[in-house]
């Protein structure tokens, strides 16, 4: 299930060539599932941290496998939006974002 109108990359290959703009992006497991939903005000930087420690620790986004991801200005509210998409969809949080308490407007 692909969230985002933008292709789907390999994960290591090309995370480290994202410009520093804000944006939101979706990381994907072997099985093309969707992991994790995150934002940031600058991409560059998020994704070489993460390649950079290896997702410091977390086990549950070692499994990414490839990625999509998004420009907006407002990256926390789109981050919320395809959340709330993906749980419509699929009536559960990607596995990774299980934290995170939606905002209800």
């Amino acid at each position: 299930m692909e969230l985002l109108d933008d292709k789907v990359r390999i994960w290591i290959e090309s995370a480290k060539f994202v410009k520093p703009v804000p944006g939101v992006y979706v990381l994907y497991n072997r099985r093309k599932e969707p992991i994790y939903i995150g934002e940031t005000d600058n991409l560059e930087k998020t994704f070489t941290k993460y390649v950079d420690s290896d997702f410091n620790g977390s086990e549950c986004k070692q499994k990414t496998q490839s990625y999509q991801r998004e420009f907006t200005d407002n990256p926390k509210e789109r981050q919320l939006q395809l959340i709330k998409q993906f749980k419509s969809e699929s009536g559960k949080l990607p596995v990774c974002n299980s934290e995170i308490e939606l905002e209800t407007h």
